[in-house]
């Protein structure tokens, strides 16, 4: 579904990736794990057409992306859900939604998603007409995956969906994360909480300064020595 081969990018003259490989299957989760700076955020951002590499590719359903627009890219059936949430703050929960379905090819059915949204996020739609703003963080984070979900994605970025919320609405996003895998959705996850992360994803690929140093499966990876030591304080 999605290959990265070769990446290399730049911030002036300064080399955030280096010869960065992956690749994600059709409905798995695949996680990147990484410490701040490690530079997993610009590879989302060159993967989902914000930035443009230096060197290297992007494929996406068999199609080169990584010279496309965003808003192309998420026509071919990609959504990056970024960090932070990013909503529309002085928009209605329904408006931030319908600005995820804008993609011509899914325009059309939008009440139909947005029916698809409001059953597996039922608090949104008895918040329909509340502005963005007055949401709590975990709530914000239900609206930005919902608003992704209404381009109906058949790859979703999510970056880091934990940050700043209470272990118990964690624990709901992670359900939800393996819910949208088993309709068929493929998720690439970038996340920090790497012990809960490793349990629901199928593989993993570690970025320290800018290059991938280790890749598995999640189960395996768990017993690594370097994961225990540096992201699980084993």
């Amino acid at each position: 579904m999605l290959a990265v081969s070769n990446l290399n990018c730049f911030y002036g003259k300064i080399q955030a990736l280096w010869d960065v490989s992956l690749k994600i299957d059709e409905a798995e989760i695949v996680a990147l794990i990484g410490a701040n700076g490690a530079g997993k955020t610009t590879l989302l951002n060159t993967i989902s057409g914000v930035l443009r590499p230096a060197s290297g590719s992007v494929e996406f359903l068999g199609n080169r992306i990584d010279g496309m627009k965003s808003y192309a890219i998420v026509e071919l059936g990609m959504c990056h859900i970024p960090e932070g949430r990013k909503l529309f703050p002085d928009m209605s929960v329904r408006e931030n939604l319908e600005m995820g379905a804008y993609p011509k090819r899914v325009w059309d059915r939008k009440q139909e998603t947005l029916d698809e949204v409001y059953q597996m996020f039922p608090f949104l739609k008895s918040r329909q007409g509340q502005l963005a703003s007055t949401l709590s963080g975990g709530e914000q984070q239900m609206v930005a995956m919902g608003r992704g979900l209404m381009s109906r994605p058949k790859l979703c970025i999510i970056d880091e969906p934990s940050s700043g919320l209470a272990p118990i609405v964690v624990d709901e996003i992670f359900d939800i994360i393996q819910q949208l895998r088993d309709h068929g959705i493929a998720i690439f996850l970038i996340e920090q909480n790497v012990q809960q992360t490793l349990e629901i994803a199928d593989r993993a690929y570690v970025l320290e300064n800018g290059r991938i140093t280790l890749a598995g499966e999640s189960e395996a990876l768990l017993q690594e020595e370097l994961i225990k030591k540096a992201y699980l304080g084993l």
